[in-house]
């Protein structure tokens, strides 16, 4: 089993102003902390809360697609290289995976542009995750998550995939049961033996 979670920690990456607080032995995080899910309810009014989403939906088989390449945004173009089918787990491996889990926040780090966003969603994949703490970057009516989202796409944030190689894996990811519209996850991947 390969953890790709995001260590919790005092001193790991916040996102923006995001941070984790560990008091008298309580853990208070904010619900995008690390590794983490949005459901649908983080952008869409009525959407569904992380409850409500089914443990199938975002785990299972696995494909994890080397981006290392892409300089600043992963466009359609980039995910046509692909082959992606209907039902898809994608992870999405980009040079973000080469930071420290405690490095100072990356405010140019690689992510999903809406152009790329409308193709997954065309293709009606399952789940789509990121090695950063957020999908988007420098898109202030967050279409990308829009897009996603209002699909049913459920969208992982937050993986680490550095000693990850590019391939076909079985990823189990376990977000705190809350009726919130986002919750923290461990997740992990499994080697699909060879046939």
């Amino acid at each position: 089993m390969i953890d790709i979670s995001w260590p919790l920690s005092k001193k790991m990456t916040p996102y923006r102003k995001r941070k984790l607080f560990d008091f008298n032995g309580k853990l208070i995080l904010d619900l995008h902390a690390g590794t983490h899910i949005d459901a649908p309810a983080h952008f869409i009014r009525g959407g569904k809360k992380i409850d409500k989403i089914p443990l199938k939906n975002y785990n299972g088989k696995c494909s994890v697609l080397d981006l290392t390449k892409v300089k600043s945004k992963i466009e359609k173009s980039d995910l046509q290289k692909f082959k992606i089918l209907k039902n898809d787990i994608l992870l999405l491996k980009t040079k973000n995976s080469k930071q420290k889990h405690n490095a100072k926040f990356d405010p140019n780090f690689v992510y999903l542009d809406k152009s790329a966003a409308k193709y997954l969603v065309s293709k009606k994949v399952k789940v789509v995750g990121i090695d950063y703490l957020g999908i988007e970057n420098h898109q202030l009516k967050h279409e990308t998550h829009k897009l996603l989202l209002k699909a049913g796409i459920v969208v992982i944030e937050g993986l680490r995939l550095a000693g990850v190689r590019s391939g076909k894996y079985k990823l189990i990811c376990l977000p705190l049961s809350v009726g919130l519209e986002a919750a923290p996850a461990r997740a992990v991947l499994v080697q699909e033996s060879p046939a």
